[in-house]
């Protein structure tokens, strides 16, 4: 399976996670090329080598107008723009990973202000966006629809916090507009890379935070900055004590909407090593180092799921039905109801969702929302799951797809579903026929 995986014991921001993606890519220039393209207004983007206790990575620079502000990795809310000490500046030619790419001067256009470690919380001289401002733009970016779900959502997770940080409506958050526009590039500019790298699945380290305090527009904030915590509860975080903010919020928003489960990292055979760095230095190197390659154990996937659970004896079956699709949409895992008595001799059903440990703080308010449910129990479970590969087989009626799964000494296939149904309505033949055609090809 195509893994990816975040090492982030320096934290992370939205510039240094799109340089270490960055360097994984193919044709890193080009990608710089078409990121500037994309609609973004007034933005440039520029991608150079850097160097950071003797190991070379990719330093991301955003210009708005020309201009790099002052590094704020836009804390959003009211006008807050909050102060990331982190700075991310390294030169980038090292031998320890693959650079499928030059590093010469990978000047691109698109202009936002990254991350980069090391945020100025001042900066109230900016006209203001709204959230809704921002949703419209990236609605209406030249990307995938893919790119912009993944956008929305990372901006969703932004939003939120900033949200509860400073008591406000979601509705009412507004953005330093030429900060946002760094914002957006970073975000989007991940969310891109993903796309084309096509991992299929994503995890994370454990994320240092740095410790301290911070100083912003609103006085001095600890660290982690008020929405960075919020945004990172569930996730495992920690301090060694290096002085500074070293995860931003754009940081952890993107590792909280991408990442699947947190944990060192797992066995694999390596293709691509990226460092994304800051410009800040430290006796440790600044960067975020991202791994892809092939997970390599045989005895299938072993994670952390959380499984919601409540009790439903007064809702009617489309509504329960509309509720289990909104949530698997949403990123469930599985949602399903099992029959039970309950209090008065009433039949009922036992509601649960199954989700990712990184998922739970979304799906809590959804079945609230949703369900006719008064509370929810938490258990908190090991999923033993078998690898999943795909591939096609031909057949007299065209390809077909199948997929098949393996680990823990076992592997089996089976043709899907939609294609099976597909061939079988074209041909006015049953399922059976057509499984039939396959099994005898």
């Amino acid at each position: 399976m195509k893994t990816l995986y975040f090492e982030c014991g320096m934290g992370a921001a939205g510039d240094m996670l799109m340089a270490a993606l960055l360097e994984l890519h193919d044709t890193p220039d080009d990608f710089i090329q078409r990121l500037g393209e994309i609609g973004i207004p007034d933005v440039t983007v520029n991608a150079k080598p850097s160097v950071k206790c003797g190991i070379t990575g990719t330093h991301v620079t955003v210009k708005v107008g020309g201009r790099e502000e002052a590094s704020h990795d836009q804390h959003h809310g009211d006008d807050h723009n909050h102060g990331h000490h982190h700075e991310h500046d390294h030169g980038h030619s090292h031998n320890h990973h693959k650079h499928s790419h030059e590093h010469n001067d990978h000047a691109h256009t698109h202009s936002h202000n990254h991350d980069t470690h090391e945020h100025s919380h001042e900066h109230d001289d900016h006209s203001h966006g709204s959230y809704s401002n921002i949703e419209h733009m990236i609605n209406h970016l030249n990307v995938s629809d893919n790119v912009k779900k993944n956008a929305l959502g990372v901006y969703k997770l932004l939003a939120e916090a900033e949200s509860r940080a400073h008591g406000v409506p979601v509705n009412q958050i507004h953005f330093h507009e030429v900060g946002e526009m760094d914002a957006v590039t970073d975000i989007v500019g991940v969310c891109m890379l993903i796309e084309e790298l096509a991992p299929e699945k994503i995890l994370c380290s454990a994320i240092n935070v740095g410790s301290g305090y911070v100083r912003c527009s609103h006085g001095i904030l600890p660290v982690p900055a008020p929405a960075t915590a919020t945004i990172l509860k569930g996730v495992p975080t920690y301090s060694d004590q290096i002085k500074g903010e070293l995860c931003t919020p754009t940081g952890a928003a993107i590792l909280k909407h991408f990442a699947r489960d947190y944990c060192t990292m797992p066995m694999l055979t390596v293709s691509g090593i990226g460092y994304g760095m800051g410009k800040k230095d430290f006796a440790k190197a600044n960067c975020v180092r991202a791994f892809i390659g092939e997970s390599i154990d045989t005895d299938g996937i072993n994670e952390s799921v959380v499984e919601l659970v409540c009790n439903l004896d007064d809702m009617t079956a489309e509504a329960i039905a509309y509720a289990q699709q909104l949530l698997l949409d949403e990123g469930a895992l599985d949602v399903y109801t099992t029959p039970i008595g309950m209090k008065k001799g009433r039949a009922g059903l036992s509601f649960t969702c199954m989700c990712h440990t990184s998922d739970k703080d979304k799906m809590l308010p959804l079945i609230f929302k949703h369900t006719t449910t008064l509370g929810i129990r938490e258990y908190v479970n090991r999923r033993y799951v078998l690898q999943k590969k795909h591939s096609e087989v031909q057949s007299k009626f065209g390809a077909v797809k199948v997929k098949t799964s393996y680990g823990f000494g076992v592997e089996k296939s089976k043709p899907e579903y939609e294609d099976i149904a597909r061939i079988a309505r074209e041909n006015n033949i049953s399922i059976n026929e057509v499984l039939e055609t396959l099994n005898t090809k």
